[in-house]
């Protein structure tokens, strides 16, 4: 996420199923019965998983860990007999890596303060981690000043910031709704900083219990403006308390990135063809790249193994469907969905054959249904499909807003149906791009119910006699923007302005 699946969820679209003529439509229920049978069965991926996350680790691209992993991907959908299967390289502006960030405080008493200013310098390291794509930095003994929330009246009140570090606050991540503001939140504050002058923002995390993860604000690769860390919620906390107490702080900061130029990185695609209409086709993806403090098994190790156990699932249940399946992993989507991006611009001349796309980027947690894009039309097409999931407690609908963060999206602004599955929170958020994102925090059995879930959608879209909704026009693209509030939050994240000069989305 960079998948805001990870996004706040409000209102949501009750699916019920829609009944013509007395009869329930939905999709045929022995073929998804068979599928979630299929689905429910043991099955490889728990050593598919555990290869790609405990012998492969962290997926960056550009390094030999993604390398693998593609090469993985690819090795694993043959194995399934897969009808084709390939990779497509895509250009990203820069490979990057941390190196051994170091942060070093030292504070003493206000010099106003006869028996604090005798007392000899406070020092100690914190943890600390590079906000990926942050540029290399070394200094010494820089002023920090707090900042509060990096609101406009903090920076007021902060003063000059100009040649200092910003210290900015943060609250405890427990929601989507608090991941989407750890993301909208960022860039004003960035800007800020930027326009006065300051050298380096430290964001206190947002987990507790000393746990640092990777965050970025990157939206298309590019390397962040100024040099920033996120430092352990504990130690923040206790430079804001001194702050708050009068005491002068003072960082020595050492942040050695390796920052390379343009790098290929690659998309991995396998194919089930289509039976009647194999022109036409949709997609089911994940992306396989991760964050490397931990070893990317929530985010998005599980469900990268997931599409590849889709495609097990159809192929074991002996069902063969209307129009083409691509099954994609997709790379670069940490860093703004790269891959996905570059996939749809790529074959956006074919993109009016696409009947669907299906993504899945939430970890674990419970699927409670399917966001729509903000699509109402293709409500009715869709309840039918995802009836037989019931089961599951997974058929609730959401059209109020449109989805960011994770591999659809560049498909939904080229006007193509996107599904992508709503999950409650699990174990998620805690571990998102973080040190404890590990093997050993994937629910199998949950899992699997997602196979079966993720299977039953795709072979549903692909299968039906008529699309879910037809490819839209730009104008009834911006219009769902507009009607879901999409825009404000595509203004705020600098997407609309790609959007507006045609660099990104569909021409007409």
């Amino acid at each position: 996420m960079n998948r805001t699946q990870k996004l706040s969820r409000c209102v949501h679209f009750v699916c019920l199923l829609f009944l013509m003529g007395g009869f329930v439509f939905a999709q045929s229920n022995s073929e998804a019965d068979r599928l979630i049978e299929q689905a429910l069965k043991a099955s490889p991926i728990q050593q598919t998983l555990r290869h790609l996350t405990d012998e492969i680790g962290g997926r960056v691209p550009g390094t030999p860990a993604m390398e693998r992993a593609v090469a993985w991907g690819s090795a694993a959908f043959k194995e399934a007999g897969a009808d084709s299967v390939h990779t497509e390289d895509f250009k990203m502006p820069h490979s990057w890596a941390e190196g051994a960030t170091v942060v070093n405080i030292t504070s003493i008493g206000t010099a106003t303060d006869a028996k604090l200013s005798s007392i000899p310098p406070v020092e100690f390291k914190i943890r600390a981690v590079s906000i990926a794509m942050g540029p290399a930095f070394t200094a010494k003994h820089l002023p920090v000043v707090d900042v509060g929330k990096g609101t406009s009246a903090d920076f007021k009140k902060a003063g000059d910031i100009s040649g200092k570090m910003i210290l900015v606050h943060s609250d405890v991540l427990k929601a989507w709704a608090d991941l989407f503001n750890e993301y909208a939140d960022a860039p004003p504050v960035i800007d800020a900083a930027v326009k006065a002058n300051a050298k380096a923002v430290a964001f206190i995390a947002t987990r507790e219990h000393d746990i640092l993860y990777r965050h970025t604000n990157a939206s298309a690769g590019e390397i962040e403006k100024l040099p920033m860390v996120i430092v352990a919620r504990e130690d923040g906390e206790r430079i804001g308390r001194l702050l708050a107490s009068g005491h002068p702080v003072w960082a020595d900061l050492s942040i050695p990135n390796k920052i390379g130029g343009p790098i290929t990185a690659s998309n991995v695609v396998a194919e089930l063809r289509g039976n009647e209409k194999p022109e036409e086709f949709v997609i089911l993806g994940a992306h396989l790249d991760s964050w490397e403090l931990g070893t990317g098994a929530l985010d998005n190790g599980c469900n990268a193994a997931l599409v590849v156990d889709a495609f097990r699932t159809i192929k074991a249940a002996g069902l063969k469907p209307r129009r083409t399946i691509r099954f994609i992993l997709f790379s670069g989507e940490e860093q703004g969905m790269m891959g996905s991006r570059a996939y749809a611009a790529a074959h956006r001349n074919e993109l009016d054959k696409a009947a669907g796309v299906a993504v899945i980027d939430g970890g674990v947690g419970a699927v409670t249904g399917f966001t729509l894009g903000g699509r109402t039309d293709m409500a009715k097409a869709v309840t039918g499909i995802v009836a037989p999931l019931q089961q599951f407690k997974a058929t609730t609908l959401t059209t109020d807003h449109i989805e960011w963060g994770t591999d659809h999206y560049d498909f939904l602004l080229e006007g193509v149906p996107t599904l992508v599955a709503v999950q409650d929170e699990g174990n998620y958020l805690e571990n998102y791009h973080a040190t404890s994102d590990t093997y050993d925090k994937v629910d199998f059995p949950q899992l699997k119910k997602h196979v079966a879930e993720m299977t039953v959608v795709t072979y549903g879209i692909a299968n039906l006699p008529t699309r879910v909704g037809p490819r839209l026009t730009r104008a009834e693209i911006e219009k769902t923007f507009v009607d879901t509030h999409a825009d404000e939050f595509m203004k705020k994240m600098g997407i609309w302005a790609e959007w507006e000069s045609g660099k990104r989305g569909r021409a007409k």
